[in-house]
């Protein structure tokens, strides 16, 4: 199964993209997480284009060089669900599934909230209803430790930027945790080394108010969870079902990290036809 290149021009900017599968299959749409790119999902998006899908991921905003806004305000939450409204409907897709993995699962959990009637169903791979974690953040002391590396990220000067980037991204080589294959690795910090690059997929960051809430869904929902995320903790992950009104199933992969489409692709591929199958797309 080739992988097609593909740009979606909406909102004044440029989305670069990576599709697979039949032009009239059932819309998927991918949304990476942080520091990933649209080409995390080149495994899944193949598997299933081959499934009779149309798999389609998108570098979203500050990932794409034609989306990379200055202003902290252009990666607030409401503007990248409002990208994921635009690009199904550059795509000329009312409805859809959507399958979220890190900050792609806030975008998507937010998109199901907002916006349910445009969703067939939904998975979130590691991450939490953000509600959940926000509350977990505030209470837990072992969901603080584990993301105490958000306040590092949105201290003002580009502290983060220069940090990340110092001996040839050391320490942003080392958030892969040695899962991420090492020549989506490198590609990955070349790109992210592009001047202006880094600090615009850290305004995701610093744009998102950790106090705020975002509301509850209704559409079938899948949450996968790795039990060894060092990230994402395990109470904001048990107390995501407070926050899904719709059929919903939790799934905790057992020994898997964080970046779960990296170390069990297959896996996931799987999980994640199972979802599709179940609640499917109609007209």
């Amino acid at each position: 199964m080739v992988l097609d290149a593909l740009r979606l021009d909406v909102r004044g900017l440029a989305f670069d993209g990576i599709a697979a599968g039949p032009a009239d299959g059932p819309l998927v749409l991918l949304l990476h997480g942080w520091p990933q790119f649209a080409d995390s999902w080149s495994a899944v998006a193949t598997g299933l284009g081959a499934a009779g899908y149309r798999a389609v991921a998108i570098d979203q905003r500050g990932y794409s060089p034609g989306a990379r806004p200055l202003e902290v305000s252009a990666y607030a939450i409401d503007e990248l669900t409002a990208d994921v409204a635009a690009f199904a409907d550059a795509l000329s897709r009312e409805r859809f599934h959507l399958v979220g993995h890190d900050w792609g699962g806030i975008v998507g959990w937010a998109f199901a909230a907002v916006y349910p009637e445009r969703l067939a169903s939904f998975v979130s791979l590691a991450t939490p209803h953000p509600t959940a974690l926000v509350r977990a953040r505030a209470t837990d002391s072992d969901q603080q430790a584990k993301t105490a590396y958000v306040d590092f990220f949105r201290l003002p000067g580009g502290v983060a930027e220069k940090t990340l980037l110092a001996g040839d991204g050391a320490k942003l080589r080392a958030i892969y945790g040695g899962v991420v294959a090492p020549d989506e690795v490198e590609s990955n910090l070349r790109r992210l080394s592009v001047p202006g690059a880094l600090t615009a997929v850290l305004n995701w960051y610093r744009a998102f108010g950790f106090d705020e809430s975002v509301g509850t869904t209704a559409v079938p929902t899948r949450y996968i969870w790795g039990d060894r995320d060092l990230a994402l903790g395990e109470r904001a992950a048990r107390a995501t079902v407070d926050f899904v009104r719709g059929p919903y199933r939790f799934d905790v992969f057992e020994g898997v990290s964080h970046w779960i489409v990296d170390e069990v692709p297959d896996r996931a591929l799987a999980a994640v036809r199972e979802h599709l199958a179940a609640y499917p797309l109609t007209a």
